[in-house]
């Protein structure tokens, strides 16, 4: 049996790699956002899992655009770091656990959820700059391997806030199930409020955010009963990537301790936040 020890949510701004890159974290635009990051590493830090599991989008990178998962899994060996058009992030590529892999996907599929398997993925700042959060200087190798799971949340209809919850409630199970892998850590990648393009570009509602921040620890049901329409109105177009959360939410204990949550604007032009849970049902520290 495998144990999920604790979930990460975190945004994935692309400048978020980029200042890290550049060694930027320290300018005064910027110290704010990663002073806010450090006491969840520090946390993460003495608690490494023997696998990891991302949820996250990507970009047009790795998936055309043409061809949408709802939902996919990586069973591959190993993850290339995409190239998004200016270079490859200086970071390693990623080790897959193929598997647990590809006990997730059987299990999946056994509870319903028609899955997209990938045997062949590159992963872009959706993926690498999550890492990046949880592990600022990973020399040559992550911490662990880590899993992919894609979500559409790009075109419509993206899945729903209850279907997300659902998976994640799934993902849980079937984790649980494995006898493998020990530890499991879980990402849940995205967000908070913003919008990129259209009237609204720029738009942030702290106030969202934060009812967003509390709830997914205390009260995940109110988050998984809002429609894409409530996503969309309340945190911008891009905003409705929050609905991953809710999957590394679902695959954790109905209680959990919040480790550190942290908040910050502007990240680019979106709203950035962090929300770091023990899972440990018997966690003392």
């Amino acid at each position: 049996m495998s144990e999920v020890i604790w979930g990460l949510a975190t945004s994935h701004v692309p400048s978020i790699g980029a200042a890290m890159d550049r060694g930027r974290t320290a300018d005064p635009g910027w110290a704010p956002l990663f002073e806010g990051y450090e006491p969840a590493r520090a946390w993460l830090a003495r608690r490494t899992p023997d696998v990891a599991i991302l949820i996250y989008n990507d970009h047009a990178n790795g998936v055309d655009l043409d061809i949408v998962p709802t939902f996919a899994l990586g069973t591959a060996e190993r993850y290339r770091v995409a190239d998004e058009g200016f270079g490859r992030r200086p970071v390693p590529d990623v080790v897959g656990a193929p598997d647990l892999s590809f006990h997730l996907v059987q299990q999946l599929m056994d509870e319903g959820f028609d899955l997209t398997v990938f045997q062949e993925l590159d992963v872009d700042h959706g993926f690498t700059v999550p890492l990046s959060v949880w592990t600022p200087n990973p020399g040559d190798a992550w911490p662990c391997p880590v899993i992919p799971l894609l979500v559409n949340v790009i075109r419509y209809p993206q899945p729903t806030a209850a279907r997300c919850y659902a998976l994640g409630q799934a993902l849980g199970r079937a984790i649980a199930s494995f006898q493998g892998a020990g530890t499991v850590g879980i990402l849940g990648t995205g967000g908070m409020s913003h919008q990129l393009a259209g009237a609204r570009a720029g738009f942030v509602n702290p106030e969202f955010d934060h009812m967003f921040l509390d709830a997914i620890a205390n009260d995940p049901e109110k988050l998984a009963a809002l429609s894409r329409e409530d996503y969309i109105r309340e945190a911008g177009s891009e905003g409705i990537e929050m609905i991953m959360w809710l999957i590394m939410r679902g695959a954790l204990n109905e209680r959990v301790r919040t480790v550190h949550t942290a908040y910050h604007i502007p990240a680019s032009n979106t709203a950035a936040g962090l929300a770091l849970f023990d899972n440990r049902a018997d966690s003392t520290d």
